[in-house]
């Protein structure tokens, strides 16, 4: 049975974070708004809690969610140390909090699964007063946006509720997200980081941050 909290309200936001935060320890799904869209959550160090995020979304191990945190340390403890070398650094410095996910090699002494990651792990601090203050309390979270795959990302609770229904513990209501556009995404992989999805930050922006920034989506029409 699912439980949804209206956290527009002070005291029933307290109360639905406290719950979300037990169900996701427990290994079920909860959803939380985000700055772009309402993100579906579990355990990502639990992989039976994954795989229940992997199935009920409907998308497989090749498409593996990202991981949220709530600080940049918390971050940075999933990650190859060389992620804070020039690139990644001033991108984190300039857009975290906020619409940015960054693949990068994932640490290696790291126990989890992700799905299929070769080795990689795509990570973002949303800039959400609720989902920092949830994430704080849970610590990283494997994330995907809040939708069945084929069907548009959710902006509102009761759009998420309606698609993934008693497959999520816990739905936190904090009103409507702004949904399209995503989180931009930038592959720190390479030796030069490249864009992998345009999305809230556009690319000029980031190139004034890191002018060698790669272009790898397809020309838009």
């Amino acid at each position: 049975m699912s439980v949804r909290y209206d956290c527009t309200d002070p005291s029933q936001r307290a109360v639905g974070i406290s719950a979300a935060t037990a169900a996701l320890r427990g290994g079920q799904l909860a959803v939380f708004p985000t700055d772009t869209a309402y993100g579906l959550a579990a355990d990502a160090f639990s992989p039976a809690a994954v795989a229940a995020l992997l199935s009920t979304r409907g998308g497989g191990r090749h498409a593996p969610p990202a991981v949220l945190t709530g600080t940049v340390r918390a971050a940075l403890a999933l990650v190859q140390d060389d992620v804070m070398e020039t690139h990644g650094k001033d991108l984190i410095d300039a857009f975290w909090p906020g619409p940015l996910t960054l693949v990068v090699r994932a640490n290696r002494s790291l126990s989890w699964d992700l799905g299929e990651t070769l080795g990689t792990v795509a990570v973002r601090i949303p800039l959400h007063p609720l989902a920092l203050d949830l994430l704080k309390a849970t610590g990283p979270l494997a994330c995907s946006s809040a939708n069945h795959t084929a069907t548009p990302p959710a902006t509102t609770a009761a759009q998420a509720e309606e698609q993934l229904g008693s497959a999520v513990a816990v739905y936190l209501d904090d009103g409507p997200c702004p949904g399209e556009p995503l989180s931009t995404v930038v592959d720190l992989t390479a030796p030069l980081p490249r864009l992998m999805r345009r999305g809230a930050l556009p690319l000029d922006r980031l190139r004034e941050v890191v002018p060698l920034l790669m272009d790898g989506t397809a020309p838009e029409d």
